[in-house]
């Protein structure tokens, strides 16, 4: 049966642990998809409304620059983790990138996703304290609870 894994990737040191992980203990056969669900924030660039406040006009090149930043954070950490999958023997055409700009949610689109005939989801545990935790709710904590069919290692 070929295992279709559905890695969720950002920018975090807990992404790239879930990263090698999977080039720890999965067989270098399975088929690895690279997930990141990139924020709809990146829109409010594009905006030019005269309904924006007069401070966010002053402050949205500063807000596009930290957007474009963020967005190759992200790249890096998805050629490095690619890089920890070819260097751990997986071949390059068992290996995609995909990207989704968010939908519904970061959790409720990486469980999308999942719908597509993955095996398993494999992601990062978010560090958060309890009591964060327990008002905000992590990513992980989020798609554990709204995945069916699918099996979930979050790795820490």
């Amino acid at each position: 049966m070929e295992k279709k894994i559905l890695l969720a990737i950002d920018d975090s040191e807990n992404a790239q642990r879930a990263v090698k992980f999977v080039a720890t203990f999965f067989t270098t056969d399975s088929h690895i998809t690279l997930f990141n669900v990139i924020s709809d924030t990146a829109a409010l660039c594009e905006m030019n409304s005269p309904e924006l406040t007069p401070y966010f006009l002053s402050q949205q090149s500063s807000f596009c620059l930290l957007e474009d930043k963020k967005k190759e954070l992200v790249n890096e950490a998805i050629n490095k983790a690619k890089k920890i999958l070819l260097e751990a023997g997986f071949e390059e055409k068992n290996i995609a990138v995909k990207s989704e700009t968010k939908k519904s949610g970061v959790a409720r689109d990486i469980v999308n996703e999942a719908k597509s005939g993955y095996s398993a989801i494999v992601m990062g545990r978010r560090g958060l304290s309890g009591i964060k935790d327990f008002i905000l709710g992590s990513i992980s904590h989020k798609v554990f609870n709204a995945a069916k069919d699918v099996s979930i290692l979050v790795v820490n």
